[in-house]
């Protein structure tokens, strides 16, 4: 499973790195004759103890892992024909994942983070980037970061975070990083209190068949994509948030048919935490909207053939957590359920009705480990193209994920 989260899943090393130091003098008195090796010795400490002042330079190798087994059975019908196929695996692209992450703090203003992951039998960068603590309301980030569009990607999405095996479809599949710059922090308002968090970046591309890509060093077009977010916690306790969000971007590229089409994207998310003796509950959701400008598509079974489609995706997901850690004989255990729904366009070679319901327990053997045991039903209605011969048909599809997640 890719992560791109960043804020929350760091917090305890960023916040370790930030404020640790070494303190360290060296002191000597002598009324005898020493041998001028000794001199040299302090000499170098006394320079070493000069060079580690509190705001100095500190480095710190923290990450994540996550492993896990998965047995699936899907059932496609086609035209009356039903074909089913079965499969199970110690690990899979979307869910496995080793990501050390390298923090190096330059005094007390800068903050460089560098993510690499192994997944999918190769390795790529989840992020890297620089940040400058510019005022304690205000942080600057420049370089390969998560962008700000709900809260799942940059918030949620991380193995030992995550409440369940699986991301939820859709939210997880609009592109989450970019290259860009990005302004973010939070401003008391009473007793209530609000965050904001605002990119500009290389943007989205549109590929030939109407999806979306991203992450591009280099931009496609001239043009540059703004992403924002504003969050509100409406209580003094700040058990709920919640929040907006908007990309907006040209996502064509010059010379093609699509060169001028632009792309409106719109997330509404909601969190709540809190506890009801003896049970702690937790609640997050997030709809998300994707619309793209009209356009011609070059058919895929006749170049000098043009189709078109109305390019407008909608997805969303509700997901329930509840933990009694007011009982102490079941207090390291958590039950979770999400349902999922994703519409992506008709008449197009990918369009399709998709939902899923999944629910799954979880077992704490600490704050930032956990082995999850999850269930997962998964319907999916074509609404493709017959014409582009992409119909295909009902799928449903029932699978049980093992799997076992940390945070160091």
């Amino acid at each position: 499973m890719k992560r791109t989260i960043f804020c929350i899943q760091h917090a305890i090393p960023i916040a370790l790195l930030l404020f640790s130091s070494f303190h360290a003098s060296a002191q000597t008195t002598t009324n005898t004759t020493v041998d001028s090796s000794i001199y040299d010795r302090l000499n170098f400490l006394e320079e070493q103890a000069s060079y580690h002042k509190s705001g100095d330079d500190h480095f710190m190798v923290v990450g994540l892992t996550t492993f896990g087994f998965m047995s699936n059975k899907t059932t496609n019908t086609l035209n009356g024909v039903s074909t089913i196929s079965k499969t199970n695996t110690m690990a899979d692209a979307d869910r496995y994942e080793f990501s050390p992450m390298f923090l190096w703090r330059h005094e007390k203003k800068f903050l460089m983070e560098f993510e690499p992951s192994f997944n999918n039998n190769g390795l790529s960068v989840n992020w890297a980037d620089i940040s400058y603590f510019a005022l304690p309301n205000l942080i600057v980030r420049m370089g390969y970061f998560v962008l700000p569009f709900g809260t799942y990607s940059k918030k949620q999405a991380a193995g030992w975070i995550n409440k369940l095996a699986t991301d939820p479809m859709g939210i997880a599949t609009i592109p989450a990083t970019d290259y860009g710059v990005e302004v973010e922090g939070g401003l008391p308002l009473g007793s209530m209190k609000m965050n904001y968090d605002l990119a500009l970046t290389n943007g989205l591309q549109l590929m030939p068949d109407g999806t979306l890509s991203g992450g591009n060093i280099a931009d496609n077009n001239n043009g540059k994509t703004f992403t924002g977010r504003l969050g509100i916690l409406p209580f003094s306790n700040s058990c709920m948030e919640l929040g907006v969000s908007g990309m907006f971007g040209n996502v064509g590229t010059p010379g093609t048919l699509q060169s001028n089409v632009s792309s409106n994207l719109y997330a509404f998310d909601f969190n709540f935490v809190k506890t009801f003796i003896p049970i702690l509950v937790n609640i997050k959701s997030q709809y998300n909207i994707v619309n793209i400008g009209n356009a011609n598509y070059i058919s895929p079974l006749d170049s000098t053939q043009q189709y078109t489609f109305k390019n407008k995706s909608t997805s969303a997901f509700v997901q329930c957590a509840i933990r009694p850690t007011g009982i102490q004989a079941l207090h390291d255990f958590e039950l979770a359920g999400r349902y999922t729904m994703y519409n992506t366009p008709a008449n197009s070679t990918w369009g399709a009705n998709q939902h899923s319901f999944s629910i799954g327990l979880n077992y704490w053997l600490s704050w930032r480990s956990v082995v999850r045991l999850t269930y997962e039903s998964y319907t999916a209605t074509s609404t493709a193209s017959t014409l582009l011969n992409a119909f295909t048909g009902n799928t449903n599809s029932n699978t049980l994920f093992l799997q076992f997640s940390i945070q160091l």
